[in-house]
């Protein structure tokens, strides 16, 4: 008697024993799926899931789930081949238009300098004023076209602080014109970052085109030890939501102004393509 009920015992330890190891290994399993399916959702990889455990439920799973990667990875195949003929169609279109453009506007200022009557100088002159505007507009096209086809970025050491004072001075015309004095914060320590220059000096230039296009008189330009650069003005044209849109394709708070809306896409680009971030805020009746 007492001999069957250790008999017992022993089969319900051993039949423990299987359990656990059966959850250790299923546990295994379900691991093995998590991480690789972050894996092949983050990086650029061809390779599917494969698990060492034999159970046939999580088997069954990996395999649908690696049915779903093929054909995320026919979708983003797809998307990116349509994309990149998109990038090109539009540089080549953009290229093709620059020469008409700049012909046109010769045309035009020829023209203007013929004697005309006042309605007709008026007509001329608005004419050019839209003329130039497209022309803007297709370099700006194909400016993001190219940022957009994320080329090799020269990577190197740059010193943030002399960088922005560089491109405060290369403005410093546009700045006396428009009777503003930036206001400068920044910091007397060396911070250097690897960045390719030219990126940096677009996304510079284009953060500075905004705030004049569309500032009141006044811009505050700071330079924190951590690296990071702050631009503030005054522009009551704006608000919460088109802030918030500032980086969008396209986007223009006044297309009067003859604004693109890819000055701002652009440097968000590049600066995502440098590893940075960068984003606006709205702040109602804060002075810097």
């Amino acid at each position: 008697m007492i001999a069957a009920a250790w008999i017992t015992v022993a089969l319900l330890l051993c039949a423990v024993a299987a359990l656990g190891v059966k959850v250790i290994l299923l546990r295994r399993g379900a691991r093995e799926l998590r991480e690789g399916l972050r894996e092949r959702l983050t990086e650029e990889t061809n390779t599917l899931l494969t698990i060492s455990t034999r159970d046939g439920e999580l088997r069954r799973l990996a395999d649908a789930l690696n049915s779903e990667l093929r054909k995320l990875r026919s979708e983003r195949l797809r998307y990116q081949r349509g994309d990149r003929e998109l990038r090109e169609a539009v540089a080549g279109i953009s290229h093709d238009l620059r020469t008409p453009l700049t012909a046109m506007i010769g045309y035009l200022e020829l023209l203007q300098a013929l004697p005309l009557s006042s309605d007709a100088r008026r007509y001329t002159i608005h004419l050019e004023e839209r003329t130039r505007a497209m022309k803007r507009l297709t370099q700006e096209l194909l400016a993001y076209s190219a940022a957009a086809s994320v080329p090799a970025l020269r990577l190197q050491s740059v010193d943030l602080r002399r960088a922005l004072e560089e491109t405060l001075l290369a403005f410093y015309g546009a700045f006396e014109s428009r009777g503003i004095t930036p206001q400068l914060h920044l910091t007397e320590r060396r911070v250097e970052r690897q960045l390719d220059p030219d990126a940096l000096s677009r996304v510079l230039g284009n953060i500075l085109t905004n705030a004049l296009r569309h500032g009141e008189g006044d811009l505050f330009v700071s330079l924190e030890e951590n690296g990071t650069m702050t631009f503030s003005n005054t522009a009551s044209g704006l608000d919460s939501v088109s802030v918030g849109r500032l980086f969008d394709r396209f986007y223009t708070v006044e297309s009067g102004r003859g604004s693109s809306g890819l000055g701002l896409s652009i440097a968000k680009l590049l600066t995502e393509q440098m590893g940075g971030k960068i984003h606006a805020s709205f702040l109602r009746d804060v002075s810097p």
